[in-house]
């Protein structure tokens, strides 16, 4: 955006010239251009900027704003300085709650803007960043206080008002040491503006309240360039973009120094008050730092316990099905043969898929892994609970089990799966133990051989699951066919109306036929069951338009069709999937196809629900117009409902 980049620029150029005018090389002192008008303007365009950005951009929003209003009010107090009172208020002065109100609007837009970058925090990083935060309060308060302090004099309002800016510095100090922390040092470009403008604004502070407390501070000098700078470095900071959320681990982000720096610091403090007067905050922030690194410590020990029990379990498990893998099938044999008394007997089966391989290559890596996880899970829930349930690699699998015929036919049945187009089934190889051997290594030979001699003598296989996709979409089942020809009448209609002709409308047509082809990979049990369905079964679902589109690009004159196909699922708003495409980044006929799948089905009967009418369906339409759908289309489809479907719909449906 032009305009961002020429107010940036105009704030950096209104801070240099604030600088070379303070340090005495351009304009002369007092000069009301340089220490009024530019002075103010500098600050109050830092405040607009933030407000626009929490205006025009919405992520961060109310950060923004916050930020933005604490900049806006801070600079009002410094007009009413400058303007109102002519340099010289009385103290405490209405231009003091403003400089006052620029706290809590930091306080709020800080923790917004954390909250907002950060996706969680372990207790370990709550300690560490209390503790930096605590240690640089107890810093600040020893550094700051006593001065404030010794040097306040009059009313209860006056000395009140006077420590309320270190405190609030002191507060800021500590909230920038927290988000450091939690970030590993390494908290982004944005962030360190932050860190910028909050230390040159404390430093600012603290200068000129010893000054002040001495009697030396002189308006005009160098000192006075530190505010503004400190508000353009937040505005700044509110326009530089996140590389999206952080997720604060104790592995990615905690320093393993942190707690040793803290106490070093509170340490020092509270020496420091042995020796010297030191406020008695400092003291109590000193003393609470202490406390939460000895708490720290006993946190680790835990910490690093869990750890290793984690990764021994993560070093047992296969990761893709949550099973055991062959590392603890080998030390759950050696731990069954080592057993006294005698083990029981029990079977050792090793068991491998037919044909998987066919139903990977023809419907990807991901609906492969997503078949092979809910394998895992049947299998495990067949063989509990009294045996376990093992993946060894690739598509074989393992059971140890009691021994008895009626577990080992139920773990071979939990490894079978069919859909219109494959059939998943398993070939296995037993072994009793200890009864054939006492030796894991001679159980696992014996197992593996009888194995492939089980494979030999299976005879009948299913056909191969590149053969079977050639069948029509007809086949799978007469309702699917019914809602398939549904969708690309309509879909027809509202590409026409959309003014839509040609190769265009006959590519529309044929997609929304085949929008559903992925589907012949998703198990009858998914795709018929009654009920909703669970978090497995939808991933499943979630596949399809993936399979769809690959099933599709095997035909070189469907390759287009199977881009479409791809994105039948994605929302207007960019919240669908397989790929979160929003607006005019879904295709044209996707973004129609969706719209009359979503009708088709409201007002089909679903062995779940009954079917609604055409115009309860096009009342949900309208309903989520721009979100899940574009608003024209549904505007376009809506029409044509009113006007009424051909025939070759439902007449039941057919007006709104």
């Amino acid at each position: 955006m032009p305009w961002l980049r020429l107010w940036q620029a105009g704030l950096l150029a209104g801070v240099a010239l604030l600088v070379v005018h303070d340090v005495g090389w351009v304009g002369r002192t007092g000069s009301p251009v340089f220490d009024r008008w530019l002075y103010d303007g500098v600050e109050f365009a830092a405040g607009l900027g933030c407000l626009a950005r929490a205006a025009l951009v919405r992520p961060e929003r109310w950060a923004s704003f916050a930020l933005g209003a604490a900049l806006v009010l801070t600079t009002t107090g410094d007009v009413l300085y400058d303007f109102a009172y002519g340099g010289n208020p009385p103290f405490p002065s209405a231009a003091d709650v403003f400089y006052l109100a620029f706290y809590p609007g930091c306080y709020v837009g800080l923790g917004l803007l954390l909250r907002a970058r950060v996706s969680r925090f372990s207790a370990s990083l709550w300690l560490d960043g209390l503790m930096a935060g605590l240690a640089a309060a107890a810093l600040g308060s020893s550094l700051i206080l006593n001065v404030v302090v010794s040097s306040t004099h009059g009313s209860r309002l006056v000395v009140l008002t006077n420590i309320a800016y270190p405190l609030g510095d002191i507060v800021l100090l500590a909230m920038v040491a927290f988000i450091f922390t939690v970030h590993g040092l390494r908290p982004g470009r944005a962030w360190w503006l932050v860190a910028g403008g909050l230390v040159l604004n404390t430093v600012g502070d603290g200068i000129y309240l010893y000054q002040s407390a001495l009697g030396t501070y002189v308006e005009g000098t160098w000192l006075d360039a530190l505010w503004p700078s400190s508000l353009v470095l937040l505005a700044l900071s509110t326009w530089q973009t996140a590389k999206g959320r952080v997720r604060a681990s104790l592995e990615q982000s905690s320093l393993p120094a942190t707690p040793v720096v803290c106490g070093l610091v509170a340490a020092g403090v509270l020496v420091a008050a042995d020796v010297d007067r030191v406020h008695p905050l400092a003291i109590a922030c000193a003393a609470a730092t202490i406390v939460l690194v000895l708490v720290r410590t006993g946190l680790t020990f835990r910490e690093n316990a869990a750890l290793l029990s984690r990764s021994r379990t993560e070093s047992l498990t296969d990761a893709l099905t949550g099973l055991g893998n062959r590392r603890r099938l080998l030390n759950d044999l050696a731990d069954l043969f080592a057993s006294a008394p005698p083990i029981e007997q029990r079977l050792l089966v090793i068991f491998d898929l037919n044909g998987f391989k066919d139903y990977n290559d023809s419907f990807g890596h991901p609906a492969g892994d997503a078949l092979l996880a809910r394998l895992a899970g049947k299998l495990a829930m067949a063989v509990a609970p009294g045996g376990s349930a093992y993946r060894m690699g690739g598509d074989e699998f393992c059971a140890l089990l009691p021994a008895s015929e009626t577990l080992l036919d139920r773990a071979a049945r939990a490894l079978h799966e069919e859909g219109e187009s494959f059939t998943v089934s398993s070939a296995f190889g037993a072994v009793e133990i200890p009864a054939e051997t006492d030796d894991p290594s001679t159980a696992l030979s014996i197992a593996d051989e009888r194995l492939y001699r089980h494979k030999e003598q299976q005879t009948t296989r299913r056909g191969s699951a590149h053969e079977l996709l050639l069948r029509t979409l007809a086949e799978r089942e007469p309702r699917l066919r019914e809602h398939v020809e549904g969708v690309a009448t309509l879909a027809t209609l509202v590409g026409e109306r959309l003014g839509l002709g040609g190769s265009e409308l006959d590519e529309l047509r044929l997609a929304a036929e085949l929008h559903d082809v992925g589907k012949l990979a998703v198990p009858d049990a998914v795709l018929q069951k009654p009920g909703p369905l669970d978090d497995d079964e939808w991933a499943f679902i979630r596949q399809h338009t993936l399979i769809g589109q690959r099933i599709l690009a095997g035909v070189n004159a469907l390759t287009a069709v199977g881009r479409i196909v791809r994105s039948t699922h994605e929302n207007w708003d960019g919240t669908g999937y397989p790929d979160g495409l929003a607006g005019e980044q879904i295709p044209l006929a996707a973004r129609i196809i969706t719209a009359c799948d979503a009708f088709s089905t409201i007002t089909s009967e679903r062995p779940y629900r009954a079917a609604r009418t055409a115009a309860e369906a096009a009342a949900e339409l309208r309903r989520c117009a721009g979100t899940q759908f574009e608003p024209a289309i549904v505007t376009a489809l809506c029409d044509i409902l009113t006007r009424g479907l051909p025939a070759t719909l439902d007449p039941e449906h057919a007006e709104v």
